[in-house]
């Protein structure tokens, strides 16, 4: 049997997580360098090679994640505006260039023990499981409340907000989701209503938040509406464009997500 010369490398992707969520990789962090350097998510998304829209979002899922806004930004004004990271953004930056440091002089130690393991060792892919949900919180279970078939729980995440989500006693006891144990929440884009004005209507659904419109992304037929909340964290809803006019959706405009707790997935790390 001919001997396998070929020369076996490691190769390692660096990616920070936070309770079991992606938080920031390379080009996340390019990403926010390039910001930093140039006060511009339009330059910063081409450098990196996201679009502008997809910028946004990575940057508004960091945030939501790591539990405070990564960025801090006016349009307009006296001083025409600007766009910068916060600290907690910055602070970022300068951790994962200390973890990238070692996590290099790690895979070159790994590579260094790795020549001539071919025959010994079979190459195998990772498999990476991915959500579609396109808003993502982490949290601490505030509260558990159980009932006669689904228990509630209420998660507080990004600036001291409540999600509430039912899950079955089986979820519950299976995920360990007791007061105090961290979490997270799913909520897919198009399962989220959103209400402007609203006055004194009452809802059924559990989870209403409040906050003010950011972004608007017409398809063609839905559009991507981005709320900003208190706190610093966002939530994205997919309504017709039909819808986002007739509701007059802009830069500005104050309105509130609206999704029923049965809309919520929880789960926690591994």
């Amino acid at each position: 049997m001919p001997v396998d010369t070929r020369e076996l490398k490691v190769g390692a992707e660096l990616w920070l997580t936070l309770d079991g969520h992606n938080l920031a990789g390379a080009r996340r962090v390019a990403l926010l360098a390039e910001i930093a350097r140039v006060g511009s998510i339009t330059h910063a998304a081409k450098v990196v090679g996201l679009s502008y829209k997809g910028a946004w979002n990575a940057i508004e899922e960091m945030s939501n994640l790591a539990g405070e806004p990564l960025l801090d930004r006016m349009v307009g004004g006296k001083g025409g505006g600007y766009t910068r990271l916060t600290a907690r953004g910055q602070k970022l930056i300068h951790n994962f260039d200390l973890i990238r440091q070692e996590h290099a002089r790690f895979v070159e130690r790994l590579n260094r023990q790795a020549n001539g393991l071919t025959e010994d060792y079979a190459l195998m892919e990772s498999i990476a499981m991915k959500t579609s949900a396109r808003n993502q919180f982490a949290g601490t279970v505030h509260s558990v409340r159980s009932g006669a078939i689904n228990d509630e729980i209420e998660l507080e995440i990004i600036g001291g907000l409540r999600i509430v989500a039912t899950v079955t006693r089986a979820s519950r006891d299976d995920l360990g989701l007791a007061v105090g144990a961290k979490a997270f929440a799913l909520v897919k884009a198009s399962s989220i209503m959103l209400m402007t004005e609203a006055g004194d209507v009452r809802l059924s659904a559990r989870n209403q938040l409040a906050g003010t419109v950011t972004r608007v992304v017409p398809g063609a037929v839905n559009a991507e509406v981005v709320l900003e909340l208190s706190g610093g964290g966002t939530v994205a809803a997919i309504i017709t464009n039909e819808s986002a006019k007739a509701l007059g959706v802009k830069g500005g405009t104050a309105a509130t997500a609206v999704f029923k707790a049965s809309s919520v997935i929880v789960g926690v790390a591994a």
